[in-house]
């Protein structure tokens, strides 16, 4: 069987004249698995917002703070739900720096992010990539990468970084975190990113409009609306904030020189 496994005779065929967010988002971090139509999108929304690969490299930041928490904490299995396409400092890479015999399994619905991340992980028996929609969270729970690697009866770090903002079924949302937060164990951690509303910002209007062409239409949510995502898990302090507020928290290695406080980041502790 093809390092693609079954799953390759399900993907979609991908249509290169649409953008997807995911590959955007690989554009923006410096990666080559876009296309025409990506590039072309990433530029009119960094022309309307030019500090947006530099917001995206902070999540990446916060990724890796959020691996070394989990990592400190004892955690070494990940499930990363809307994993997107490998590039520098993708979950796989921190978690196999932090302790190589972690176990990871990522989600995403884009399926040039399942071929390169399985191409990416070929040959680790402690990896794997589903191709699902994590708004499927029984489906993703019990796939068979899921139930092969992942020990539910350990602490997992559920990872929701940079992707909540492109769900715009809040309901469906809640609920299938819900359902994530439910399976796991005490110990376990949820490290979310979200991107915030700003008081009548038109700029992130402007982004807005053009996310709404691609795959994935831009959800922007304040900060209420976003703490509902962990349910009743504690927020390690110090609490849902802007990236530089939390970053600022003693030990945290990790730096932002970004004024605008285009998202907001939190690790909560299943109590």
């Amino acid at each position: 069987m093809s390092v693609l496994g079954e799953q390759a005779a399900i993907l979609p065929e991908v249509d290169p004249q649409r953008p997807s967010v995911a590959r955007i988002y690989n554009f923006l971090l410096g990666g080559r698995h876009n296309f025409a139509a990506d590039r072309q999108a990433a530029a009119a929304a960094q022309s309307v917002m030019p500090e947006l690969p530099a917001i995206l490299r902070l999540n990446r930041q916060f990724l890796r703070e959020a691996v070394r928490l989990a990592d400190e904490a004892g955690i070494d299995q990940y499930l990363d739900l809307g994993c997107g396409i490998p590039s520098a400092g993708n979950t796989y890479d921190l978690a196999r720096r932090a302790r190589p015999g972690s176990r990871v399994v990522g989600v995403d619905v884009e399926p040039v992010a399942f071929v390169h991340g399985r191409l990416q992980q070929e040959g680790d028996p402690a990896a794997d990539v589903l191709y699902a929609d994590l708004l499927d969270a029984r489906g993703v729970l019990n796939s068979a990468p899921v139930r092969r690697l992942i020990d539910l009866e350990r602490p997992v770090c559920l990872l929701v970084v940079a992707v909540a903002h492109f769900i715009p079924d809040t309901e469906r949302l809640i609920e299938a975190l819900g359902v994530y937060r439910e399976a796991v164990p005490r110990g376990s951690l949820l490290a979310l990113t979200h991107a915030c509303r700003k008081g009548g910002s038109p700029r992130i209007d402007q982004v807005r409009r053009i996310y709404n062409n691609t795959t994935a239409p831009l959800a922007v949510r304040d900060a209420a609306e976003t703490a509902v995502l962990f349910g009743d898990w504690p927020i390690l302090a110090p609490g849902l904030q802007a990236f530089g507020e939390w970053c600022a928290v003693p030990g945290r290695q990790c730096e932002s020189d970004i004024a605008e406080a285009a998202f907001l980041v939190g690790v909560a502790r299943k109590p």
